[in-house]
């Protein structure tokens, strides 16, 4: 028994010294740069920044079904991670709705823009014809003929909605000829208007992407670079071949952003300029996470400003100083040494805990940090009916060993199955804020279960362990100790 309990008395040390390492913050110590990649990752409500609630928009006649708000939310998801957003929130809420929060973002307009659009990507035949930039069109997807051009497909009807778009970013260094489009108004565009007149050839659109990247041009002006996968690469060049000094056209959601003339044979590669330096950044993102399945319309925005998280912070800092010392001082004054080692267990418990919220990651808001109090006094109550347990093994005459042990063993399943009920709430509570897109409830429900699957291991074996050395080592000598008062120790000592 002594050799099994020192063994954990080394585990839990080092498990506290590995779990101080991870919370302490700096960059002192970090082997292999994992504190730099796990620090405390704040929600929208600590940091400040964007909450955007997105509802489809679907055309007459299209229905949005479960499986094209997922992918419309996967795409999403891609554009917000090529932003560069820390810890964003993207989930779909009911059947037509998405919940978009980005903490720390500075420029909610342009976020907005890059979220909503549908940035679907063709390049056409204009049937030499220079198109002016703007110009709305309506396409249908091509075929290469006989001589090596696109030819239309058999249906005239324009292309229905978008098309995903492969996001591999595997960028080559090498150029092909590239088109050198007039210069263009290339804003991300806004819902068209319906389009009339003749339908042109679609050669490429945007599924035959392989990557789209913001680049440089020959002269130094910013450009958006998009590079083809095989076949699609194939057939471009076939197109320009047989086209040379005529024009096509780069059409984003059906406008013309420009009409180049083609120069040369063109392969895998080729530019759209024209642009900002923003909007390029903007088009690739777009281009390169594909299409929306579906249009979004904003239904709300929100900016959260960074004050009210930082006073969040510190208000819910001081909360659990006060929290945290009135329990320590009533373990202490009630129960006497285990509480005082419920306590140094309670510290160990708080660092383990944040550890791991860095280390899963959990994303910290303020019902997060609501359920990670919660959870301490979760901890507590498991040890109090630990104690509890242990004195009442004392009334019945058992010697400090055999009521500690008894303590605990008898304590263990109202503990175990408090806890697993408590869990199971939390799993659904998780659930239901997935599903309706309530941040504020998955943050609460994510980190009172993480609290209180850690308290099972600190009540349990932190707690018990510590006693039992104390015990070992001849340090608890009477029953005072354990919290028993002079009339109880009055009593047992006169066998009552």
């Amino acid at each position: 028994m002594r050799f099994r309990t020192w063994h954990m008395l080394v585990f839990i040390a080092c498990l506290t010294l590995l779990s101080g390492w991870i919370v302490l913050p700096g960059s002192t110590l970090d082997i292999g740069g994992f504190k730099h990649n796990h620090p405390v990752r704040e929600g929208l409500d600590l940091q400040g920044g964007l909450q955007v609630l997105l509802q489809a928009n679907p055309p007459a006649g299209q229905k949005v079904d479960k499986d094209t708000l997922a992918g419309t939310r996967d795409t999403i998801e891609r554009r917000v991670n090529a932003l560069g957003v820390s810890e964003p929130l993207i989930q779909t809420r009911g059947n037509n709705q998405i919940v978009v929060e980005l903490p720390g973002i500075k420029d909610p307009q342009d976020a907005i823009s890059t979220l909503k659009d549908t940035a679907l990507l063709e390049i056409i035949d204009p049937q030499g014809q220079q198109l002016p930039p703007g110009t709305v069109v309506r396409t249908t997807l091509g075929v290469p003929g006989e001589n090596g051009a696109a030819t239309p497909a058999a249906s005239p009807a324009a292309s229905p909605g978008a098309t995903p778009v492969g996001a591999t970013p595997a960028a080559s260094p090498v150029a092909s000829p590239a088109a050198s489009p007039v210069a263009a108004t290339a804003n991300t565009p806004s819902p068209t208007p319906t389009p009339t007149g003749p339908v042109y050839t679609t050669v490429i659109s945007g599924k035959d992407l392989k990557d789209a990247y913001r680049g440089t041009g020959q002269n130094g002006q910013v450009v958006v670079v998009f590079e083809l996968k095989g076949n699609a690469a194939n057939k471009f060049y076939d197109y320009t071949s047989s086209h040379i000094g005529q024009p096509m056209s780069i059409v984003v959601d059906k406008k013309v952003i420009s009409s180049p003339t083609i120069q040369a044979s063109i392969s895998n590669q080729g530019e759209i300029t024209g642009v900002s330096a923003t909007e390029a950044e903007q088009l690739a993102i777009q281009l390169k996470a594909g299409a929306l399945g579906v249009p979004l319309d904003v239904v709300s925005s929100q900016t959260v400003g960074p004050s009210l998280g930082r006073d969040s912070i510190d208000r819910s800092l001081v909360a659990g100083i006060i929290g945290l010392g009135a329990v320590a001082l009533f373990m202490i004054i009630y129960y006497r040494l285990p509480g005082i080692l419920s306590v140094i267990a309670l510290l160990i418990y708080t660092l383990l805990t944040f550890a791991l919220f860095k280390v899963i990651p959990v994303t910290l808001t303020l019902a997060g940090i609501a359920g990670f109090i919660l959870s301490i006094g979760m901890a507590v109550d498991a040890n109090v009916l630990i104690f509890s347990r242990m004195k009442e093994e004392l009334r019945t005459g058992k010697t400090l060993s055999h009521a500690i042990e008894a303590g605990f063993d008898h304590a263990w399943p109202s503990i175990r199955d408090s806890n697993i009920s408590t869990m199971i709430t939390c799993a659904i509570l998780y659930w239901f804020g997935q599903f309706t897109g309530a941040s504020i409830i998955t943050g609460f429900a994510l980190t009172l279960f993480v609290g209180v699957a850690v308290s099972m291991f600190t009540a349990i074996t932190v707690t018990r362990t510590f006693l039992r050395l104390m015990v070992d080592a001849g340090l608890i000598n009477s029953s005072w100790w354990l919290g028993m008062n002079a009339a109880e120790l009055a009593a047992l000592a006169a066998g009552d």
